[in-house]
């Protein structure tokens, strides 16, 4: 068993791999649905598909130029306030209206584009910017450093995991990055809790973690786990604390 007060998080070094492949796979899944499934319905409200997969090229985009974030940001910001939503909600309503009109093809050419930009946006990140802290969605706030090497490859991730879900597929996960990105997660999830505790993981994206003695025992699937601490599986299960994707 891993403990996780000596686990390190993803850094912006690790970040590029983690987000190079992140892409390659998601590409991969795009290129193999036909027609009707980028119409599919996805576990998130109000998109399917073709609409979620708008967002995820706005957040690349957003990734890759300062002023693109920015621009993103600032109408964001007016859109949250509009929607009486928290501000992500905002972006991301931002995104899909600028790319939802978009037909598939274009999504993937276009998404095939901007991700090496996208990587390299992050990785380059100044210190500065990577200090700012944010609110997360999640009740408490992260730093710009912490979106740019953690959350923004695993909310990809994950909504792979919901492109996967609503196509019927089933998603191509490994140890060697899927487990890192989970790992990651277990170390936030600990950190935003503090309590001794064991965690088995099942499948190809698992492990088994431990902080402390006495604490509870957990066990679940590793895809099932994140899916109930990004609020998208309503699913009992001991210490269960948001964390941000």
């Amino acid at each position: 068993m891993r403990d996780v007060t000596k686990s390190k998080p993803i850094g912006r070094d690790e970040m590029v791999g983690l987000a190079t492949l992140e892409y390659e796979r998601m590409l991969d899944l795009l290129e193999s649905l036909s027609d009707d499934e980028w119409e599919h319905q996805t576990v998130c409200d109000d998109w399917s598909v073709r609409l979620m997969v708008a967002h995820l090229l706005g957040a690349a985009e957003s990734n890759a130029s300062v002023r693109e974030s920015m621009r993103q940001l600032i109408k964001g910001v007016r859109r949250a306030r509009a929607m009486g939503a928290e501000i992500v909600d905002g972006i991301n309503a931002v995104q899909v209206d600028k790319h939802g009109h978009l037909s598939p093809n274009e999504l993937i050419e276009s998404m095939r584009r901007i991700a090496p930009r996208a990587v390299a946006g992050r990785r380059k990140t100044p210190g500065p910017v990577r200090r700012i802290k944010v609110p997360s969605g999640a009740g408490y706030n992260i730093t710009m450093g912490h979106l740019a090497d953690r959350i923004y490859t695993r909310d990809q991730w994950l909504h792979r995991i919901d492109i996967c879900a609503a196509t019927d597929r089933q998603p191509e996960l490994t140890p060697e990055h899927d487990g890192r990105i989970v790992a990651d997660v277990v170390q936030e999830w600990h950190a935003l809790h503090s309590r001794p505790f064991e965690l088995i993981l099942d499948g190809p994206a698992g492990g088994e973690f431990y902080a402390g003695t006495g604490g509870s025992r957990i066990e679940t699937d590793a895809v099932e786990f994140c899916l109930v601490l990004s609020g998208r599986l309503d699913k009992e299960m001991e210490l269960s604390r948001p964390v941000v994707f």
